[in-house]
């Protein structure tokens, strides 16, 4: 396998997974255009965090099982999904699970691969 694409497997999952945490991340800003005083505001702010903050803990627990983000992204969707479903038109629905499937699928990869990644073998040495 060329280094390349080692690196690709290796790194696609996890950049993808924090960048996906930024983005739901900015859906927690909304808090600030309510009229909420400061703690209220503040609690608001951590509810809001909370799925970028379990997207992250999974990232945490994943880099280095990744067949766990391939669960706990999976989980996450069907979580997602059946919680809200009817609430929201689908097109918001393909924005939040299909990412996830994605990353979760990406992360499968790289655990069908990890004998094959040096890059994974020089990061754990233990």
């Amino acid at each position: 396998m060329k280094e390349i694409t080692k690196n690709l497997i290796f790194w696609a999952p996890r950049v993808l997974s924090m960048l996906f945490a930024c983005f739901l991340g900015l859906f927690a800003a909304d808090v600030f255009n309510e009229n909420l005083g400061f703690w209220q505001e503040i609690k608001a702010l951590l509810i809001h965090l909370l799925p970028s903050l379990l997207i992250l803990l999974v990232l945490c627990v994943a880099w280095r099982w990744e067949i766990v983000a391939t669960l706990g992204y999976s989980l996450l969707a069907i979580y997602y999904v059946v919680s809200t479903w009817g609430r929201f038109p689908f097109s918001v629905y393909l924005v939040i699970v299909l990412p996830l499937l994605v990353i979760a699928m990406l992360f499968f990869i790289s655990w069908l691969y990890h004998d094959e990644l040096s890059i994974r073998k020089e990061l754990f040495k233990s």
